[in-house]
């Protein structure tokens, strides 16, 4: 903690409040609100799915065969294929999910950042408009 904010920690507490108010909570937010964003990458596995994005789904694969046979080949390169392409499919349906949770992430967590730092004008237009209400 820097100096001049133990110095003005043993002063005031309003200004104990201030610093509670703009500098800590803010910071606790963003903190959370960092493991949330991380949390949903690491939930989804989407540097992985990147990563591995155009591999077989579930690492299914058929090897080819010793002999010289074409129809087997043929056969082993398809099933291949398609393990890839289910691969593909599902791994965007994920990565895709998982965009819309980060996205969804940081919206709530802009919001209660945003709606942390406004709160206090809120209690005084909120006891300004009370005292409004009651005397004029």
């Amino acid at each position: 903690m820097p100096s001049w904010i133990s110095f003005i920690n043993s002063k005031n507490i309003i200004l104990e409040w201030f610093l509670w108010q703009f500098f800590e909570v803010p910071q606790l937010i963003l903190n959370a609100w960092k493991n949330f964003l991380e949390f949903g990458l690491n939930y989804f596995s989407t540097p992985l799915l990147i990563k591995t994005f155009f591999s077989p789904w579930r690492r299914y694969r058929w090897f080819y065969p010793r002999g010289f046979d074409l129809w087997l080949y043929f056969e082993t390169f398809f099933s291949n294929l398609v393990v890839r392409i289910i691969g593909i499919i599902f791994k965007s349906i994920l990565i895709v999910i998982a965009i819309f949770f980060e996205i969804l992430i940081f919206f709530v967590g802009l919001f209660i950042f945003l709606g942390w730092l406004v709160l206090p004008f809120f209690l005084i237009l909120g006891t300004y408009h009370g005292f409004r209400l009651l005397f004029f």
